[in-house]
């Protein structure tokens, strides 16, 4: 995702170090250029070696160092940089980056760099607390970097509170945010639901379907990585919610369909990936479902309808884009949906081919739209979830 992209990862002096290493590491999986600058204090707590064996490139610490091509080698780097990451970010180095200070190779680079900038703060919680740090913190965000907040929990020190790096996958999702995709679908509101619903038929027990939320949470990833103001509204399910997504949770399908119809009129595309338990029990009889040999007749009623709500109420330039599970006929099912429904894109997949549906890590769909199919092979859901969008790109 990260190919031909130079990312500047500065480290500076604390525990959290080893984080940026395993940060380093997972860039260069993305195939990013990597270039580390450390403060002299970083190289206390890991060694320039380290970086230099993960990214390839030389770590810089010293601005005097004669030791590489020649060059006036902060402004180098400045120039090559398409986003730079501070993590872990000390108290001092928050301060001098806040007030323009460059009295070493680190703040002499990011000084020069015309990128995108995020600094993630990691210190003691009462540092960090600080009206000072707070302060230095509110000048770098009034200067355009992104602030990334640290996370709870038990720091180096003993103590408890907020101050800790972000784990290394967070930050990976930093860098991708930044650079991942091109921003086509800046400033367009998506709402996108994800996962399973629950309906209750007794107080152990309940009703629901096989939906993982794995497509739906790629697609509203992939969104927000677009530029996108994402709404994910979701089911019960066992993911981690996406960065840079508002996420609102949801356990019904009653709930599911009030959340939808709260944030659908302000939506300019909604995508429903969402596997909603189609039924919900009316009555239960508990007595009668406690004992095992009996048999009992539950009373069902149908959910809400929630794409036939929503194309009922489409308004002019919203794009629709619903979700088709078939077992057979699925061209023809999901041609009829799209058109019950009013929907304007409909992706379908039939659940009995290999690598499709639920609680996988790939999906084969067909997208349908009123005068189009087009069949995408089998494919991992985040590249199927940018698939779809370059897909509803076309027809805004």
């Amino acid at each position: 995702m990260l190919s031909g992209k130079t990312i500047v990862l500065g480290v500076t002096g604390g525990i959290a170090c080893f984080k940026a290493a395993a940060l380093a590491s997972m860039l260069k999986k993305q195939h990013a250029d990597v270039q580390i600058i450390m403060t002299e204090n970083a190289t206390k707590f890991v060694t320039p070696l380290t970086f230099e064996q993960l990214t390839g490139n030389k770590a810089l610490v010293d601005t005097f160092d004669r030791n590489f091509v020649h060059a006036v080698e902060h402004i180098s780097v400045a120039d090559r940089a398409d986003f730079v990451l501070i993590a872990p970010a000390t108290a001092n180095v928050i301060a001098k980056l806040a007030h323009g200070l460059a009295d070493d190779m680190l703040t002499t680079t990011v000084l020069a760099c015309r990128c995108k900038k995020a600094v993630a703060p990691a210190m003691n919680t009462g540092m960090y607390e600080n009206p000072v740090t707070q302060d230095n913190i509110e000048t770098l965000r009034h200067y355009g970097w992104e602030i990334v907040d640290p996370a709870e929990g038990r720091l180096a020190c003993g103590a408890e509170g907020k101050g800790r790096l972000p784990e290394p996958e967070d930050l990976l999702e930093v860098c991708l945010h930044a650079l991942a995709h091109e921003k086509d679908l800046l400033g367009k509101r998506v709402l996108v639901t994800a996962g399973p619903t629950q309906e209750a038929l007794d107080p152990v027990r309940y009703l629901t379907n096989h939906s993982s939320g794995r497509m739906g949470y790629a697609i509203a990833a992939a969104a927000a990585r677009r530029g996108a103001i994402v709404t994910l509204v979701s089911g019960p399910v066992a993911l981690k919610k996406p960065a840079y997504v508002n996420t609102v949770d949801v356990v019904t399908a009653e709930d599911m369909f009030d959340a939808v119809m709260q944030y659908a009129k302000d939506a300019d595309i909604i995508i429903k990936a969402a596997a909603v338990a189609d039924f919900t029990p009316e009555t239960v009889a508990d007595n009668k479902l406690k004992k095992k040999d009996s048999t009992v007749s539950i009373p069902f009623t149908h959910t809400k309808d929630i794409l036939g709500t929503l194309g009922k109420n489409k308004r002019p330039g919203q794009f629709l884009c619903g979700f088709s599970m078939e077992t057979e006929n699925m061209l023809e099912n999901s041609r009829k949906k799209l058109e019950k429904k009013n929907l304007d894109m409909i992706a379908a997949n039939n659940l009995k081919e290999a690598g499709a549906g639920f609680a996988v890590e790939t999906n084969v769909l067909t997208l349908i739209t009123r005068d189009n199919e087009l069949a995408l092979p089998l494919m991992s859901k985040d590249a199927a979830a940018d698939a779809l969008l370059d897909e509803i790109l076309k027809r805004l």
